[in-house]
């Protein structure tokens, strides 16, 4: 067990890919179930709480990863081994070696999905400026005005308070103050460079949509619920500056 620092920090490598898909519904786990997987000892005990949800999140983790496939009952026997503090089953190369083609498959699927993520927002972009209300700035970005407001315009210094509704193009929510019924507050400059835009553009008041191109939103970063290379959408209400 001591030589397996880079196998270990493998580990959390594809434990962060894994989280990072978690907007995605698709599993890929051996012996994926739908409901609890049956009796389970008494959770009381802040540990066993606290023991029981890395557990679950591990599991949640890796199952909304569509390119990692997972055996149970060998994850089980790891999990058993390393909390024993036993000598590992496989030589370290092995281990390392096994991790090392992981990524490069899960990095290569990711790439591969951002690709086609590209090609569906730039469809998506193509078709949305030529609705009519739709305005189409230099950058790229296209807003379309809901509701007009007669307040001041905010400037990249200042504070603003708003309301918003984040969407990718196929309807599918990643973020949204209105479901929290909490509106945020945040520097106009401290956001993506599209929100950035819009927000000097409008009026208190204001209540726009904006469809912004992965170029000025996360570009080809994997934000979790956003996948790389997403076209955003957003109803945005500017309530005040500060």
């Amino acid at each position: 067990m001591k030589h397996l620092s880079r196998p270990v920090s493998l580990v959390l490598s594809l434990a962060a890919l894994a989280l990072a898909g978690c907007g995605k519904q698709s599993a890929s786990t051996q012996t994926a179930q739908n409901g609890p997987a049956g009796p389970a000892p008494v959770i009381a005990s802040v540990e066993q709480k606290v023991s029981y949800g890395i557990g679950y999140n591990m599991g949640a983790g890796l199952a909304r990863d569509g390119t990692l496939t997972v055996d149970q009952a060998v994850l089980i026997v790891g999990i058993t081994d390393g909390l024993a503090k036993a000598k590992t089953r496989l030589p370290e190369e092995d281990l390392e070696a096994a991790f090392t083609a992981m990524q490069q498959k899960m990095r290569a699927a990711q790439a591969e999905a951002g690709k086609k993520q590209l090609a569906a927002g730039n469809e998506y972009l193509a078709k949305n400026k030529t609705k009519p209300g739709v305005t189409v700035t230099a950058s790229g970005l296209q807003y379309e005005v809901l509701k007009s407001g007669t307040g001041p315009k905010p400037k990249p210094a200042d504070t603003v308070r708003v309301h918003y509704h984040g969407t990718l193009i196929d309807g599918t929510v990643f973020d949204s103050s209105v479901q929290r019924n909490e509106p945020v507050e945040f520097e106009v400059t401290g956001v993506i460079p599209g929100w950035t835009e819009a927000l000097q553009l409008m009026s208190v008041g204001d209540k726009w949509k904006l469809t912004i191109p992965p170029a000025i939103g996360y570009g080809a970063q994997d934000k979790g619920r956003i996948p790389p290379n997403s076209v955003l959408i957003f109803e945005v209400e500017l309530l005040a500056i500060k």
